[in-house]
């Protein structure tokens, strides 16, 4: 199977948004370089805006392989209803989970290979049953939280961006009591963002 990686862009903080979900400058690193994140000219961001992703040469080339390598992404419910899905095609892979204790909404994108389970361990179960042997990415907040608590998380990685929110919805959710992860093995500095990457600890 594939390897399960939590990810996300957070601020120095720890936060992935603010408590109104909005993300503020943490996403404005994919904007800003000259080098674009794939070959696609169609490649946006999925926040409605249309821009093209460019990012500096370091950060591409860290970006381009992991997304590459991912065939499925597990989301929880709420970042779902907020980017309705991404409209039915993920930034990343051909797949995605989400841990939902509501099914899909009735009619949404029938042709989008997206599966609606009501636990974290179902999802990470079909998740890697659709994967094989290619990445499992796990969005960071609650959901992801639970999962890696739960023990299913193999990585960690982090794009951390130079900005402190104070409060909001945290990188780890809520999760109790510490978990150790190992040295980082990914410390890459691209603009005004930096690539952290942890294996961890069994």
């Amino acid at each position: 199977m594939g390897t399960v990686i939590m990810h996300n862009v957070v601020s120095v903080d720890g936060f992935i948004a603010d408590r109104n979900d909005a993300v503020g400058p943490l996403h404005e690193w994919y904007f800003s370089g000259d080098t674009p994140l794939t070959g696609d000219d169609e490649q946006h961001d999925h926040s409605g805006t249309g821009n093209r992703l460019k990012v500096s040469r370091a950060s591409a080339e860290y970006v381009r392989p992991i997304w590459a390598a991912i065939g499925t992404i597990v989301m929880g419910r709420t970042l779902f209803d907020l980017v309705n899905g991404w409209e039915g095609k993920p930034p990343a892979g051909d797949h995605v989970v989400v841990v939902s204790h509501r099914p899909k909404p009735e009619g949404w994108h029938p042709e989008a290979s997206y599966h609606f389970v009501d636990s974290v361990a179902a999802a990470i179960g079909k998740a890697q049953e659709l994967s094989g042997e290619r990445t499992v990415a796990v969005n960071a907040g609650d959901v992801g939280g639970q999962i890696f608590a739960a023990g299913l998380v193999d990585e960690v990685a982090m794009d951390v961006v130079p900005v402190v929110f104070g409060s909001g919805k945290r990188f780890f959710g809520s999760i109790d009591g510490q978990h150790l992860l190992e040295d980082p093995h990914v410390v890459i500095q691209g603009d005004r963002v930096l690539h952290l990457g942890f294996k961890v600890r069994r």
